[in-house]
C-alpha cells in the first residue's frame, strides 16, 4: 500500500458492537486486508487477481 495510511473500510456484515470482522483497503495494484479488532497488527497483502481468487475459494468451500 501507498505510505500514507490507506482509507480501510468494515464488512458489512460487521455487528453493532464490532464483531468479529476483516477490514480492506486497497488501490489499482494491491488489497489489503486486517482484523478489526487489532488494526496495528499483520496486514495481508493480495494483487487483485489474487484477492478475488481467494474470495472465490472462499465462495466454494
Amino acid at each position: 500500500m501507498d505510505p500514507v495510511e490507506p482509507t480501510w473500510r468494515k464488512s458489512s456484515y460487521t455487528t453493532a458492537n464490532g464483531g468479529d470482522c476483516v477490514e480492506l483497503a486497497q488501490n489499482p495494484e494491491e488489497v489489503a486486508v486486517r482484523d478489526s479488532k487489532n488494526p496495528d497488527g499483520t496486514r495481508l497483502r493480495f494483487t487483485p487477481r489474487g484477492f478475488q481468487s481467494l474470495v472465490r475459494g472462499i465462495k466454494e468451500s
